[in-house]
Order: C-alpha cells, then sequence, then structure tokens
C-alpha cells in the first residue's frame, strides 16, 4: 500500500503530467517539457517522501504517549511539543516583523522557520524532560503538557494581535501544515531524525509492553521505569518537534493511527504496533497529501483540514468505544 500511495503522488496533481512522462523522468531521462522535470523532482517527489516520513514519525510518537500515560486520547503533542514549536515560529516571523527586518526574513524563511520550530520545541522538550525526571505520577506531566500547550497558545494570542498583516498571513499558513514546501535536502534530515526515533522506539519495545501492566509490575521486573520514561519523551519529542518543524503541525494522525493499528492486528505487543503503525501513518498521510491537493484543480487544501477530517471520526469512535465499555 506505501509504494502505491507513494507513486500515486508523484503520478497526481494539480498539473496533468503523463505517467509515462514520470516514469522518463524518475530513471533519469528527459522529456520536452522541463517544467514537469522541476515539478515532479523538485515538489511532488520531496513532498511524497516528507508525508510518508511524517505519518511514521506521528503515528509512532502517539503510540508511545499513549502507552505511557494509558490514557487512549493522548497523541504526540500532549507534552505542548508543538505549541513550543509554534512558539519558536510565531517569534521568529512577528520579531522579524516588529523589527522591520523583512530581507532577513526572506533571506533565511525557508531554514530560519524550521531553525525557529526546532529551538521552541527543544525548550519544551527540556521541560517535559525536567518534569519526566522529578514528578512520579505521569498523569500530572500529562495535565502540565496540556497547560504549557494551552499557556503558550495564549501567549501567541497576544503575539498575533500586534503584529503585521504580512507577518500574521505567514505564521498561519504555517499552521495550516504542508509537505509541498520541503525540499529534498530538507527530506534528508527529516529521515534521519526519524529514523533515529523509530529505532530508539523499536529498542523499547519490551519495556513498553511491561508498562502497560502498571508501573509497579514493570519496576519488580526489572524495568528502569525513570529511563524508559525519559526514553519515551525523547522519542517523541525528536519524532514530533522534526516533524512539525520541518513540515508545520499535523494534527489527528498521531492520535487515530494507534488505534487503527491495534483494531486491524487485535494485538497491545509493541513489537508488533511500532512498524505498523510507522506503515500505516505512512500510508495515511501519503493519501492526505493526495487529497489535499485537490487533483485536477490549482487548489490545494491544507493538510491539516483533510487529517482533521480523517481523524475526528476515529476520535468520536474511540469515545464511543470507551463509554460503551
Amino acid at each position: 500500500m506505501l509504494f502505491i500511495v507513494l507513486l500515486l503522488q508523484l503520478f497526481i496533481g494539480s498539473v496533468r503530467i503523463p505517467i509515462s512522462s514520470v516514469l522518463t523522468i524518475l530513471t533519469g531521462g528527459t522529456v520536452d517539457n522541463e517544467a514537469w522535470s522541476n515539478i515532479v523532482i523538485e515538489s511532488r517527489l520531496p513532498g511524497a517522501l516528507a508525508a510518508m516520513l511524517a505519518g511514521a514519525g506521528l503515528s509512532v510518537s502517539g503510540l508511545q504517549m499513549q502507552t505511557l500515560f494509558r490514557n487512549p486520547v493522548a497523541g504526540p503533542y500532549v507534552l505542548g511539543i508543538s505549541a513550543g514549536a509554534s512558539l519558536g515560529v510565531a517569534l521568529y516571523l512577528m520579531g522579524a516583523a516588529a523589527l522591520s527586518s523583512y530581507s532577513l526574513f526572506h533571506l533565511l524563511s525557508g531554514w530560519g522557520i524550521i531553525i525557529s520550530a526546532s529551538l521552541g520545541a527543544f525548550v519544551i522538550f527540556v521541560v517535559s524532560s525536567v518534569l519526566t525526571f522529578r514528578i512520579r505520577d505521569v498523569v500530572a506531566v500529562l495535565i502540565i503538557g496540556l497547560m504549557l500547550g494551552g499557556g503558550i497558545s495564549a501567549f501567541i494570542e497576544i503575539l498575533q494581535s500586534f503584529s503585521g498583516n504580512e507577518a500574521l498571513k505567514h505564521y498561519v499558513l504555517w499552521t495550516f501544515g504542508s509537505f509541498r514546501y520541503v525540499d529534498i535536502t530538507q527530506v534528508a534530515y527529516l529521515a534521519g531524525a526519524v529514523m533515529i526515533g523509530i529505532f530508539l522506539s523499536l529498542a523499547v519495545s519490551k519495556q513498553l509492553n511491561l508498562l502497560l501492566l502498571g508501573e509497579i509490575y514493570a519496576a519488580g521486573l526489572g524495568v528502569p521505569i525513570n529511563l524508559i520514561k525519559y526514553l519515551v519523551v525523547f522519542c517523541t519529542s525528536l519524532l514530533a518537534g522534526c516533524v512539525t518543524a520541518f513540515c508545520g503541525p499535523i494534527g489527528f494522525v498521531g492520535l487515530a493511527v494507534p488505534h487503527i493499528v491495534r483494531r486491524l492486528f487485535n494485538t497491545y505487543n509493541h513489537n508488533i504496533l511500532t512498524p505498523a503503525c510507522a506503515l500505516m501513518g505512512a500510508v495515511i498521510c501519503c493519501l492526505c497529501n493526495i487529497l489535499a491537493s485537490v487533483p485536477g484543480t490549482e487548489i490545494a487544501l491544507p493538510i491539516n483540514a483533510v487529517t482533521s477530517l480523517f481523524g475526528a471520526p476515529v476520535v468520536i469512535w474511540i469515545i464511543m468505544k470507551y463509554k460503551k465499555g
């Protein structure tokens, strides 16, 4: 399925390109229309790879959060990672506007946004790590993470009220999320971060299985609880933070996909769930990217809108299922 949706992203878009021409471009051949080559190599291919990596990273991080907090509606952003990245971007864009340094803003708009989002996410990661070590109750960590996110969102709203129209427009467009503006160099960095995060997630699969039985039981079997908590927080921060930095905040994928995978495989074994979530998340994000491009038109929908339309029914199903139980 993943291979099919990856190819579909290369074949389908606002510009109709014959399949034979796309295959020729991908195999290093030349086509009469040079614009087609630019579209496939510089736009569709990096966007397809970014969608795959983002879906895999968010889904695995969502699975880890639901296991750590033993909460079915926990997602990759419950620690405030997305809010921290948003704060970094807001300070970068609106601060540049306040300082009248638009020349610097335009010069660094690509990597500048990524670096500022990464720094914001890193600050929240440090805070989350300190809280994880000092507070043993994971529910308290969850509540504090939600409060951090709410406080940061409020501060961003204050910044928006003082910002100019252009800076505000750039920030709002970033919050929509998109895979279309990621170039191949940025995809390489994103791939490295996602691979490290998923590898570490696989490495602690056995310990996560034991955590499902309760911290006391897991500690009795020799699981270093604090170390595992820190590794989970680190993996989640790395995966969710990097995806947000490169692609913007992508909602609902990390929350919904783990439940779909559990239902599909009928298991809570993380040795199965982790790779399955990575693959399923990649497939779903690729499908959402195809729908967001609105094939045959010049319209491009916000990726967040498409993922929300997918994820909202799943979340409702989760609530109804647990209420019935």
